[in-house]
């Protein structure tokens, strides 16, 4: 190979190299960008479970404490109006956080809020059966208590499927 043809080959190069620059410049920005909105995305996405995890845990121990309240009560007759309000209060946040999740939250979450859900709305109908004087056979406050006592244990593995989700380890 002579000099002039490696001078040609050198100019080429050169002149391609200057020329694809800004290609290859912009193929690269374009590549971080979308990188940066992918990782960006998913962030909004955790955040978003992570609100929505929040606010259905802190509303299913809520209502879960108002019912025990208002079944222990109910079991000493001393049960009002404002007592009816503020459960009534706390099964609508509750509703409205369950509805909320369940447009963000992963199946196996859900799974575990139904079975919670299921507890929950059970004494809730329970409870104001007892309290409008009409229970069914074997309905009593006690017994309410007692069978609500089934939701704790869905309360906890319903945080920690939420806290495994989020990456949250003990």
């Amino acid at each position: 190979m002579g000099a002039t043809t490696a001078a040609m080959i050198t100019a080429v190069v050169g002149v391609l190299g200057t020329l694809l620059a800004p290609v290859v410049t912009t193929w690269v920005t374009r590549r971080q960008r979308a990188q940066e909105r992918r990782l960006e995305e998913r962030k909004r996405l955790l955040d978003e479970r992570r609100t929505a995890y929040t606010a259905m845990n802190r509303a299913s121990r809520h209502f879960h404490t108002m019912l025990k309240d208002a079944l222990h009560r109910l079991r000493d007759r001393v049960y009002t109006d404002d007592d009816r309000v503020e459960v009534e209060q706390a099964r609508r946040d509750y509703r409205d956080r369950y509805a909320e999740a369940q447009m963000v939250v992963p199946e196996a979450v859900l799974d575990a809020s139904r079975e919670l859900n299921a507890v929950l709305s059970r004494i809730d109908a329970v409870a104001k059966r007892i309290d409008r004087g009409i229970p069914r056979a074997g309905e009593t406050p006690q017994q309410a208590l007692l069978d609500l006592k089934a939701a704790e244990p869905a309360l906890t593995a319903m945080r920690h499927l939420m806290r495994e989700d989020l990456g949250v380890s003990d």
